[in-house]
């Protein structure tokens, strides 16, 4: 006999971008993901914390939690949506902001697409959005580029590309680092790009530490900014 019980619904739950940000989660987020029972997640720690800080009503240890990241294999994956067309609605969490931007949960929801799973996005943080909003260039005509490459050569040569994309595009050019390298990313920025290119530093939003200031390369060679371990988002604008 065909199974006729309709498929769980996969909810893209955004996350506070650090410890007190909780406020910048609508009420409506919340009380949906009191709703659930199923979570897929970068790092259980993280996600029991999160739910701890919004409220949620039920024992933690009550909760499954499912673990995604850059390893999960497409096996695993397949057995979380199971979950969902069984009649169960997941939540999949971030670490920190919008789901499956620079986030391992894009395979997943690509997945969940091609069984036919419901999606829906939730509204929340994002560090990026926040970011391009509050720093004055860009917003009409953009590009997120996610990490640039580590190695040293490799990094300056990437910036360089970026800062003359942005000029012959008229675009402003988005993008992060793992935090403990903030410092040399923001140090190789001023050596390699020219005084006039515009950049944009947006350290720890909607946090007590938040810092949002767009100023000339120029100007921020003589500008003192402590990023290191501090969760940060560039913006570039040529012009």
């Amino acid at each position: 006999m065909k199974n006729t019980k309709k498929a769980g619904t996969l909810y893209l739950i955004p996350a506070p971008l650090g410890e007190h940000g909780d406020d910048f989660l609508p009420e409506n987020v919340k009380s949906i993901t009191y709703g659930l029972k199923h979570f897929i997640v970068e790092k259980e720690k993280t996600a029991r914390r999160v739910l701890k800080s919004i409220g949620y009503p039920y024992p933690l240890d009550s909760v499954d939690l499912y673990e995604l990241n850059a390893r999960t294999s497409v096996e695993k994956m397949l057995a979380y949506i199971n979950l969902l067309t069984a009649g169960f609605s997941v939540g999949l969490m971030s670490e920190a902001g919008a789901p499956c931007i620079a986030d391992p949960g894009e395979q997943f929801v690509n997945l969940a697409h091609q069984c036919g799973i419901k999606v829906v996005p939730l509204v929340g943080p994002s560090a990026i959005m926040l970011a391009l909003m509050a720093s004055g260039v860009g917003a009409n005509n953009f590009a997120f580029r996610g990490y640039l490459p580590v190695k040293p050569q490799e990094r300056r040569k990437r910036i360089v590309e970026l800062e003359r994309l942005s000029r012959k595009h008229d675009e402003a050019q988005i993008f992060i680092e793992t935090p403990y390298r903030n410092a040399q990313l923001f140090d190789e920025i001023l050596k390699a790009c020219l005084d006039d290119t515009l950049l944009c530093v947006a350290r720890e939003i909607t946090l007590p530490g938040e810092l949002i200031l767009t100023m000339p390369v120029s100007k921020w060679r003589k500008h003192k900014v402590s990023l290191h371990k501090r969760p940060t988002v560039f913006i570039l604008c040529a012009k």
